[in-house]
């Protein structure tokens, strides 16, 4: 296989980021949206053919390797299993969908097809998130006893007008748009989810969306740590932290930052990690700022497996995991909400 050929599903923000890092890998050929002006214009910045078609699309470019889907949450599913049906590779942006039965139904229909399914989980790829992966998978920190997980960001009234985003269908949560990055890497280094206690209320957005703005969650996995995660859209102003700390029996580690973006505290047995190189800064949206802007390793990951036998960095599974844990915090919370 050559330079490797992608259509892009979906023209909104993000679209922009990954046509950006299409355009450095291979070649862009076709979008789509159902606003023809979005796919118009992000077409003619890359030469690549637009639709307001989905069926168009994959119909009409059998060249194309790889379908990205940059579409809302809620289509996430169904775009992506046309996509395979259709006999393409399929890098589908977080979440992976909005319920644990549809991430069941895009594995099990890439299998079929025996095609690739790529989930977009572009923060493991933070210098101190892969630094502290590795220490945990060494050993390093001996048996995990505890994590923390923050989530403290901030999202206007701006941020929701005129948007699917808000929505409990389109949306399906602020632990779904905003923070499932987090919630994989809490998976990623502390390991698969058990049992869930949470709270969960609007304070902030009441009229402007359809779910939380605030979480609280205790969490106990199936290694025997417990944990928490605390998360907020409401921080004033700006976004404020997003950090995830271990307490293990040989050390304690934080990684901080507004986006899991710096190391800040270690105390570790005989070891220290060093001279972490700087990461990318965070996907700028103009009024809002998003995770750390690694699609380009993303990227670079796709073109390793599709043309080099490389490893898969995020595959179906650790994107249903994320969809599942979810799931169980927002099925824990639903008797517990309040609307102050």
């Amino acid at each position: 296989m050559s330079q490797l050929k992608f259509g892009i599903i979906g023209c909104g923000r993000i679209a922009q980021r990954h046509a950006e890092h299409i355009n450095n890998t291979g070649k862009l050929v076709a979008v789509c949206d159902i606003i023809k002006e979005k796919a118009d214009e992000l077409g003619q910045k890359y030469k690549a053919q637009s639709y307001i078609s989905v069926t168009e699309l994959l119909t009409n470019h059998p060249e194309i390797d790889v379908i990205s889907v940059c579409s809302p949450n809620g289509l996430h599913a169904a775009h992506s299993i046309a996509a395979l049906k259709a006999g393409f590779h399929v890098l589908c942006e977080k979440p992976m969908a909005l319920s644990v039965q549809d991430c069941g139904n895009m594995i099990s229909t890439a299998e079929r097809a025996n095609k690739r399914l790529f989930i977009v989980k572009q923060n493991r790829f933070n210098p101190p998130v892969a630094a502290v992966k590795q220490i945990v998978e060494e050993g390093r920190l001996g048996k995990i006893f505890n994590v923390q997980l923050n989530c403290f960001w901030n999202r206007n009234n701006e941020y929701y007008k005129n948007s699917w985003k808000g929505t409990k269908e389109m949306d399906g949560g602020t632990l779904f748009t905003q923070f499932s990055h987090f919630v994989d890497l809490l998976f990623w280094i502390a390991g698969d989810v058990k049992e869930v206690q949470a709270f969960t209320g609007n304070y902030n957005h009441n009229g402007i969306i359809e779910f939380e703005d605030t979480g609280a969650v205790s969490l106990k996995f199936y290694n025997g740590a417990i944990g928490t995660i605390h998360y907020s859209v409401n921080s004033y102003g700006q976004n404020m932290e997003g950090s995830l700390t271990i307490f293990g029996e040989k050390g304690t580690v934080k990684i901080g930052g507004q986006y899991l973006n710096e190391l800040e505290y270690q105390c570790i047995q005989d070891y220290e990690i060093k001279d972490l190189p700087p990461g990318n800064p965070p996907n700028n949206y103009g009024k809002y700022f998003g995770s750390m802007s690694n699609h380009d390793k993303v990227y670079n990951n796709v073109a390793e497996v599709l043309t080099k036998d490389g490893i898969i960095a995020t595959n179906g599974f650790e994107g249903l995991k994320t969809v599942e844990i979810i799931d169980k915090i927002y099925s824990a919370a639903k008797n517990t909400t309040a609307n102050a």
